[in-house]
């Protein structure tokens, strides 16, 4: 198993945030990883899900939603094909600081038997990461 974490401190409370990162219509609009969510938000439902690693190729996939807990924690669970070959439990975790921002933690833990065969696959995954984590600050920031 290997797991990408990346964190950033955002100004806005955690509403706000979740309010963006959850309005999937509008991601293409300032996400450059994810770049396009669609689907019903419960437990249980299949999402389609577009990203773009940065020098990397596009692909899309239909991870199944695992958690969501409003204002908290989106979790989903994405395979390449058959489940253990390849497979990604993609989190963020939102929660409050005492001055008012909002700690984000966007991660993914893989799993499979390919896993160890992707690792340059999985750098260009984690600048993916941080560069949606710092277009989500920008758009909730701009709109504070």
């Amino acid at each position: 198993m290997k797991t990408i974490e990346t964190e950033i401190t955002i100004a806005a409370k955690p509403p706000k945030v979740w309010q963006i990162l959850t309005d999937f219509e509008k991601h293409p609009e300032w996400n450059p990883f994810i770049r396009s969510i669609a689907g019903k938000k419960a437990v249980g439902e299949k999402l389609t899900i577009s990203i773009q690693p940065p020098e990397g190729r596009g692909m899309t996939f239909k991870p199944v939603v695992l958690r969501y807990s409003e204002n908290r924690e989106l979790k989903w669970k994405g395979t390449l094909g058959v489940e253990g070959i390849f497979d990604g439990e993609h989190y963020f975790i939102l929660s409050a600081k005492a001055d008012g921002t909002t700690r984000l933690i966007h991660g993914e833990k893989f799993s499979g038997i390919l896993v160890n065969l992707l690792g340059s696959m999985l750098e260009k995954t984690k600048e993916g990461f941080e560069a949606m984590n710092n277009s989500l600050k920008a758009e909730c920031e701009s709109l504070a």
